[in-house]
């Protein structure tokens, strides 16, 4: 079990888009007034100020969470093994590949290992690029190989700081994304604040460094920005190519280094089509956005060897159906409220409808079953059945992946962000369901002309994009913890840009007869500025404690394992084991594994439920068999899982295969009424006792306080 001791001492709509009559600095006949020479300098002046501000941020969040890594684990003065070890479950399979590739004799023999891959599942021959986002890690150790840096700097530290680099980007890009909704970067300020305030909830990049999220979040955060700078009205033609250009790259890299991508994307078309629905965004832009997600999707699936799960993806198949329904709906914005209502459930439940058909179609020709695991898993969690599926059990009794916890309403709360978030949330949602309401009834512009202060802000595609941006997201986080930093690090940008916001404190100051544009403009940076006072007394002293705490890295069982391994074992030898475990294996020993975490394929599936039955009761022979089957020559267990305690009963991984193998459950409580006692006991368990009929095809060859490691015998 991998602990951390202390450290020893002495080590808006399509016709927003189309009205210039409504923005303040826009003269009648739609051209922009030139600034004058002050105004003009002093545009300058903030820019410059404003951009340094956050590239010094984004540097300080960098050097911080780099010093936190080093502080808990003393990383610079560990062993080698050590190191690896600290890259836990996945992360460690991730690395490996970087690893595998700084160690091979060429970039091409490397590359050729990776393509050709026997040693991640025993008995077959994988596409690593094709089934994993690991092209960042190729990228990465190609890129060390070529610059002369070898000498200077280890493997390992470029990998991590390349990583703590990222998230210096992924503060820019918030800073950036709030300032251009708000207008002022006092705004990008109190958002980037808020990110490294409210760490624990919006990053955990410093202990878990290799994870897909830390590579992907940043790139989502520099498309967000661009987005918001595309939504923005009057942009010259040369200026759209080049945001829609940004927008591209940084959804190409999104989507290449995160396996989850095609779910977020998902979640950002359903914004774009509700608005767009709601004539809250110009649907010309939108439209672009959606060919965008494609073509990013499209070109991963290219670079991944078309791999058949981007192919099948949801959001393929609902963007392709939302430009095919447009096409048939060409008037969809035209007529009354309920004229236009009645259309807008139409194309609604078109757009659905074909959404179900092309997916299911695809599905069909490619036989695609790689992602049937989350639908069931989806199925299962929102109750729409109870389920005794292994895999979907495995996610479901995951603390991860089951609700948002309360407490981290109140963490959010102690730094003011979630009163903020709330505030504004509710703000712009009201003025947005008017605004929306407005613009399905067809009402006359002229009509009002003398309300349209009132609206402005909500009329801004940009404002309208985020407020969507935010509910959906936080709905995902609000359903499954692990995605909460999707929404936590939004939720930063959408508070400051609200309370920054002039358009937002005048529509609350008109709501409450207040107005005025002297008051509107005290409130817009008085409230900020003692909102980043207040952080900066309150959590300065917090942050300090904690970087001056100093803790050690402490796994002596795992690191004796690992040793034992290298040492006494072939290097073509099989290990089987749980997945988490076998990717340290991998990653420390270059051993040839049966299975392991990146749980995307249905074969891999399959495998590892069998390879879990060293945890279920079974006979000997039937394990014996199993194993064998994958080419195994040692297996691992795990004190940890065979007693786990960690879960409640009916979720421990012993039980999940009790009822995956229709056995009864140990221990006191109520079980299904067709389930049967077990004809053997728990094999984890009575292996230890040394039973002929397991030391027939068992040997002992290694055991520590948590592992026990057994040979297998060779004879069918």
């Amino acid at each position: 079990m991998t602990t951390i001791r202390q450290r020893r001492v002495g080590k808006g709509t399509e016709a927003a888009e189309d009205q210039p009559s409504e923005e303040t600095n826009v003269k009648p006949d739609g051209k922009i007034p030139p600034d004058p020479p002050g105004g003009k300098l002093w545009n300058i002046l903030s820019i410059t100020v404003g951009g340094i501000v956050a590239i010094s941020l984004g540097l300080l969040t960098s050097v911080y969470v780099a010093t936190l890594h080093e502080n808990d684990l003393w990383f610079s003065n560990i062993k080698e093994v050590e190191r690896e070890i600290s890259f836990r479950t996945e992360c460690g399979l991730y690395y490996s590949y970087y690893k595998q590739m700084i160690q091979a004799a060429s970039i091409q023999q490397g590359l050729h290992g990776l393509v050709y891959d026997n040693k991640t599942e025993s008995v077959r021959t994988i596409n690593i690029l094709e089934r994993m986002n690991v092209y960042q890690e190729v990228f990465l150790s190609i890129l060390y190989r070529i610059l002369p840096i070898q000498q200077y700097l280890e493997p390992v530290y470029f990998y991590i700081y390349t990583l703590f680099g990222l998230q210096a980007v992924y503060v820019i890009a918030l800073y950036v994304t709030s300032w251009l909704l708000s207008g002022t970067w006092l705004s990008g300020l109190l958002a980037a604040c808020w990110y490294i305030t409210n760490r624990v909830d919006t990053t955990r990049v410093e202990f878990t460094i290799p994870l897909r999220e830390n590579w992907a979040l940043p790139f989502f955060a520099v498309q967000i920005a661009a987005i918001t700078y595309l939504l923005r009205s009057h942009l010259q033609p040369a200026q759209q190519r080049l945001t829609l250009m940004a927008v591209f790259i940084a959804t190409f890299l999104f989507s290449l280094t995160w396996q989850f991508n095609q779910f977020m994307m998902l979640i950002q078309a359903l914004a774009l089509f509700i608005l767009d629905c709601l004539d809250m965004l110009p649907t010309a832009k939108v439209t672009w956005l959606y060919i965008i997600q494609i073509s990013g999707l499209l070109l991963v699936c290219v670079l991944q060897f078309f791999n058949s799960m981007i192919l099948g993806s949801l959001v393929i198949s609902f963007n392709i159906s939302v430009l095919i329904a447009r096409t048939i709906q060409k008037n969809l914005k035209t007529g009354g409220l309920f004229n236009r209502l009645g259309k807008l459930i139409l194309h609604v439940l078109l757009v659905l409808s074909l959404t179900l058909l092309i997916n299911k179609f695809i599905k069909k020709i490619l036989n695609l079953e790689s992602d049937e695991h989350i639908f069931k898993f989806l199925k299962a969690k929102f109750g729409f059945g109870a389920t005794r599926d292994f895999d979907a059990k495995l996610y479901l009794c995951e603390e991860a992946f089951g609700l948002l916890p309360l407490n981290t309403f109140s963490r959010l709360s102690s730094t003011l962000l979630f009163y903020a978030y709330g505030f504004v949330l509710f703000l712009l949602t009201v003025a947005a369901v008017i605004v929306a309401f407005r613009n399905l009834s067809g009402s006359n512009q002229a009509q009002l002309k003398e309300k349209m202060e009132e609206y402005t802000v909500t009329l801004k595609p940009d404002a309208a994009y985020s407020l969507a941006h935010t509910v959906l997201f936080g709905c995902l986080a609000l359903s499954t913890m692990r995605m909460k930093y999707l929404w936590t690090s939004h939720m930063c940008v959408f508070a400051s840009f609200g309370l920054c916001s002039a358009e937002v404190w005048k529509l609350l100051l008109r709501c409450l007869h207040l107005y005025t544009s002297q008051r509107t403009q005290v409130i817009k940076y008085s409230i900020p500025i003692i909102t980043l006072l207040y952080i900066s007394f309150k959590f300065w002293p917090g942050i300090m404690d904690e970087l001056s705490e100093l803790r050690e890295f402490y796994d002596p069982d795992t690191v004796e394992l690992m040793n034992w391994i290298k040492s006494n074992t072939p290097s073509t030898a099989v290990f089987a084991g749980s997945m988490q475990l076998l990717a340290g294996v991998k990653l420390c020993t270059g051993r040839t594994l049966t299975n392991h975490p990146h749980y995307e394929d249905k074969n891999l599936r399959e495998r590892t439920k069998q390879i879990y039955q060293i945890y279920a009761k079974r006979s000997p022979g039937e394990v014996h068999g199993i194993l064998r089957s994958f080419g195994t020559d040692y297996v691992i267990l795990e004190d940890s899982i065979c007693y786990e305690r960690r879960h409640s009963r009916g979720c421990r991984l012993r039980d999940l295969l009790d009822v995956a193998n229709g056995h009864i459950m140990d221990g006191l409580g109520e079980n299904e009424p067709d389930l049967k006692p077990a004809v053997y006991p728990r094999f984890c368990e009575e292996i230890k006792k040394n039973l002929p009929s397991y030391t027939m095809h068992f040997t002992r060859v290694f055991q520590n306080k948590t592992f026990h490691v057994y040979k297998l015998a060779k004879h069918k």
